[in-house]
């Protein structure tokens, strides 16, 4: 019994001194980390008697990319008018048909003179008639034979035959009716032998110099959209027009709370029509980004998305990223080191912290690549000594990590 008591206590006394020696570690090792480069240290120093796993990773390069805000739009003429008769008579003649171009001041169309040439040459008569009273009027006066309630009269009716005169001047000028601006005649209202009122149709002309791109922005998109921006518009047929934000607008429509956008892109050879559906591009900022492969995308926990790289020893590290423009073969993200080992093949065989083996692969050089090359080697491209030359993106270097 006495053996018993004896170990039972040696059991007990083991017990407490090592529950009591966690008090005695050291404080650090229960900080939980709160950032993604403290757990890359943490799982680090927790791993390193782990296995290395063979691992393909490559050496990127950040490199400057610009982030665009990308708009759905049309092609839409400056503005249109539909030429109307100002007076009453018959269609004489038409000048134009539908799809001419015509100068501002063009004839479009001409209506009968009737009596009003007529009426023109009476009212300068009148003129005449009115102004010899008048002149008699003051001669009169100054040998005392007038009184000036007279002459005010003779005064008056020469400003009546004037403004007579005007009128019928004016009535005989339009009869001509003409191009308020150069453009395209879209169509045509009136034919010889039509008559028409004040406010009848002859023709409709459009402005298709410059034209305007039209699209919507967003609420979250519109604060970055300032006027006098160069934005690039990709027209349904593959051409691609140029020209400045002329107009952002301030009120949302109701119904898709979107803003209107205008760009105006110069059409001098009126090749671009009115109505043409439209990508706009319009550049907002300028930042360092990374191309990558979509498929090398993770998770981590919390179900952010990222990639696994190779740290310090060739431990892996998980870098969240943001993904903000796409091209055919890969995608832009942020948030990756401007030097970044991104592990390329065996991504789903290792963990946070583990320790890999990587086999780097071999920078294959695109054809823009080479084509930077050729112009270096031939002499015509040059670069400023004091900016680093760029670097391509993915290019590979060997046994760049230590213990490989």
């Amino acid at each position: 019994m006495r053996h018993t008591y004896v170990a039972a206590g040696v059991i007990a006394v083991l017990g407490l001194m090592w529950l009591g020696s966690g008090f005695f570690r050291d404080d650090r090792q229960n900080n939980v980390a709160s950032t993604l480069n403290e757990k890359n240290l943490r799982y680090a120093e927790t791993s390193k008697e782990r296995a290395r796993t063979r691992v393909k990773a490559r050496v990127i390069e950040s490199t400057l990319r610009t982030r665009n805000v990308r708009l759905r739009g049309r092609t839409e003429h400056k503005r249109t008018v539909q030429v109307q008769a100002e007076i009453t008579g018959r269609v004489v003649e038409r000048a134009v048909e539908r799809g001419a171009y015509v100068e501002e001041g063009r004839l479009l169309c001409r209506v009968s003179t009737d009596d009003r040439l007529a009426r023109l040459a009476q009212a300068e008569q009148a003129v005449n008639k009115a102004r010899i009273e008048y002149e008699g009027s003051k001669r009169l006066e100054m040998e005392g034979f007038q009184s000036r309630t007279m002459i005010a009269a003779a005064k008056a009716r020469l400003a009546a035959s004037g403004a007579t005169l005007t009128t019928s001047s004016l009535d005989l000028e339009k009869i001509y009716i003409r191009a308020p601006f150069a453009g395209i005649v879209e169509a045509t209202h009136a034919e010889v032998g039509d008559y028409l009122v004040p406010g009848s149709g002859c023709a409709t002309v459009i402005d298709l110099d410059p034209m305007l791109v039209v699209a919507r922005v967003s609420e979250r998109d519109v604060q970055q959209l300032d006027i006098g921006i160069i934005a690039t518009g990709v027209l349904s047929d593959g051409r691609s027009v140029m020209g400045p934000i002329t107009f952002v607008g301030q009120q949302a429509d109701p119904t898709t709370r979107t803003y209107r956008v205008e760009v105006q892109v110069e059409n001098g050879d009126h090749t671009v029509r009115s109505g043409i559906t439209t990508e706009v591009v319009v550049p907002v900022a300028t930042i360092t980004a990374h191309k990558i492969n979509p498929s090398l995308f993770a998770l981590d926990q919390t179900g952010a998305i990222g990639v696994r790289t190779l740290g310090h020893d060739n431990v892996v590290e998980f870098h969240r990223v943001d993904v903000f423009d796409d091209d055919e073969d890969g995608v832009w993200v942020t948030g990756l080191p401007s030097t970044t080992h991104l592990i390329t093949v065996g991504q789903e065989l290792v963990s946070l912290g583990d320790y890999a083996d990587p086999v780097f692969e071999e920078y294959v050089p695109t054809p823009l690549d080479m084509e930077i090359s050729r112009e270096l080697r031939s002499g015509s491209r040059a670069f400023d000594s004091a900016t680093p030359e760029p670097k391509p993106i993915g290019v590979g270097r060997l046994n760049v990590l230590d213990d490989v």
